[in-house]
């Protein structure tokens, strides 16, 4: 019970944080759109249900119906042959040794007036013959030695069934098509020389009853991967069995043996039966979606629009909370709760504009002198970066003036002139990287007249890190440090690195130099005033330009940047600051 009801103030909770619309539309949906989508689905599910078992009721009976036929086809001939096979005296004449063709006539003579031959032979279309290994027997009326028919492509096939009866499918390519009943006359205890009897059934008779039964779906009977009889136009007598490839439209197949044969039933869906079944009622569909779901939803917009309406024009009026003055709602506002409440705010409103007038403008004026206040200490912290490098500039151009000529002189001139753009204008505080790291490559070419051979550097920007903004102479005064700070106290040559690359989620700026470096506690001090500089920092005496910097990019990140310091006495320094790239901006 305390689980229901936490998950209950859970719900509740959430459903406060939807809007007013959304909350009626869920209501449509789950009240009453979804459950009558189930229903009508459930309806339309039971329909085609029953379509389909109704089809494949009607498809089950296809196929035992014609199961039905082609065996009764087979069994006419089976009957025939088992009467040839229980007669005495035709197991006597194909065991006998005839020593002139005159006997074998007589003899056939007597055989076809005395036995049950006579009245079988040719009966229903079919065609019996009789084979034997018997070099004595007169080939015609029905008996053939069995040496005529050992080199043909249906006797060995009989020869592979192994089987005493077989019925065969098989096509002759003089003859046609033709559907065989074979059955061995070999008796367990008479001769061991072979003889067996051919029916050769009237295929054509199968196909018409096949055909004429006019059955509803398309019938196939296989054979393997070929269409031995079908109720489509594949019964052509002339042409080869196709090969059956309907696999994918078979809607019930059905296997059975007929005399060693293994045949396939199969019946084809309908491609029309779910649609038919639809359409047979279209009516019923169109009415459940009239009454079920078109006017529940022409009812939930009008009270919807009845409700929301109102309520965004309270919303509206109440985001104009921060003007001077509280906007009235105009129009009707109806006699219900919402107009009830949009009555009451009018009268609030009014009342509340006269005290706006007292109380909001002298408060804001307040607010934008603090706001000024605030734009002056930032104009002062611009104006303290210009002098920190210029002095060491100016009298790099001083010396090198003395101790060289003009053109040398023009060369450092013009590069104090890069950098002095860049220190004067002050109209945005911001600057790409590519044009802050020109004002970097400006200053260390400077620098590296000052320092001449003692002096190396070398610059690495990522492409996708040069439009970038950041404040501007951050990456410079860091050089700078690492100039007047690392490099001048050292009478060995030095390096300088600066580097600007992308890892990770971070911005990074990386200034390395091999100058003196500095002591730990050295290295703790400078790394404290970087991660909280502030304005009062600012005030003291000393050197505060790379304070400036860290104050301003502390301001740009919302606090987000970071600021580490690795140095060791004699090998140098490294400075790295990480800003997250979602906190940076980039130049259009």
């Amino acid at each position: 019970m305390k689980k229901l009801s936490l998950f209950a103030g859970k719900a509740e909770r959430r459903l406060n944080d939807l809007s007013l619309r959304k909350k009626l539309r869920y209501l449509y949906y789950f009240c009453i759109l979804v459950p009558i989508i189930l229903t009508d689905t459930i309806i339309l599910y039971s329909l085609v249900s029953a379509e389909q078992a109704e089809h494949k009721r009607e498809m089950q009976a296809i196929a035992s119906s014609v199961q039905y036929q082609v065996t009764a086809f087979a069994e006419n001939s089976a009957l025939v042959s088992r009467s040839i096979y229980m007669d005495d005296s035709i197991q006597e004449f194909l065991n006998t040794q005839f020593e002139r063709p005159s006997e074998y006539v007589s003899r056939y003579q007597d055989i076809m007036h005395n036995s049950l031959t006579e009245g079988i032979m040719g009966i229903d279309n079919t065609v019996i013959t009789v084979y034997a290994d018997n070099d004595t027997i007169v080939n015609g009326g029905g008996f053939i030695r069995l040496s005529e028919v050992t080199q043909t492509d249906w006797y060995r096939q009989y020869k592979e069934r192994f089987s005493k009866t077989v019925v065969m499918f098989y096509y002759d390519s003089s003859e046609g098509r033709k559907s065989l009943f074979l059955r061995s006359l070999n008796r367990p205890l008479g001769s061991r020389k072979e003889r067996f009897v051919k029916i050769e059934m009237d295929y054509s008779a199968l196909a018409r009853s096949i055909i004429n039964t006019k059955y509803s779906y398309p019938v196939y009977i296989c054979c393997g991967d070929e269409v031995i009889v079908s109720n489509s136009e594949l019964n052509n007598l002339g042409e080869n069995f196709s090969t059956f490839t309907l696999e994918d439209k078979v809607g019930l197949e059905t296997d059975f043996t007929l005399y060693s044969a293994q045949l396939r039933v199969c019946v084809l869906k309908k491609t029309d039966g779910i649609l038919a079944a639809i359409l047979d009622n279209i009516l019923l569909f169109v009415l459940l979606l009239l009454f079920n779901i078109f006017m529940p939803q022409i009812l939930m917009n009008l009270i919807e629009h009845s409700i929301t309406d109102r309520i965004f024009s309270l919303e509206q009026v109440f985001e104009q909370v921060n003007s001077d003055t509280l906007i009235k709602i105009s129009g009707e506002e109806g006699k219900d709760e919402i107009g009830s409440l949009i009555c009451n705010y009018n009268r609030m409103a009014d009342r509340m504009n006269g005290l706006i007038q007292m109380v909001y403008r002298d408060q804001l004026k307040k607010q934008e002198m603090y706001i000024a206040r605030q734009k002056a200490e930032l104009l002062a912290l611009y104006s303290q970066i210009n002098p920190h490098f210029l002095f060491n500039a100016l009298e790099s151009i001083r010396m090198h003036s003395i101790l060289k000529g003009e053109q040398e002189t023009a060369d450092m001139v013009q590069k104090l002139a890069v950098m002095e753009r860049q220190t004067v204008d002050w109209s945005a505080d911001l600057n790409t990287v590519k044009k802050e790291m020109e004002f970097v490559e400006a200053y260390l070419s400077l620098q590296k007249y000052r320092f001449g051979e003692r002096l190396s550097y070398r610059i690495e920007t990522q492409p996708e890190c040069e439009k970038i903004l950041i404040p501007k102479l951050t990456i410079t005064t860091f050089a700078e440090n690492a100039c007047v700070h690392g490099i001048e106290g050292k009478t060995m040559p030095g390096w300088i690195f600066v580097r600007i690359y992308n890892e990770e989620d971070c911005f990074c700026i990386e200034v390395e130099d091999t100058g003196v470096g500095m002591e730990e506690a050295e290295v703790e001090k400078i790394s404290y005033r970087m991660r909280n500089a502030s304005i009062d920092m600012l005030k003291e005496k000393g050197r505060v330009g790379m304070v400036n910097v860290c104050l301003r990019l502390r301001m740009m990140t919302e606090d987000t940047a970071q600021f580490s310091v690795e140095s060791e006495t004699g090998v140098g320094t490294i400075v790295t600051i990480r800003i997250p790239l979602a906190r940076t901006e980039r130049a259009e």
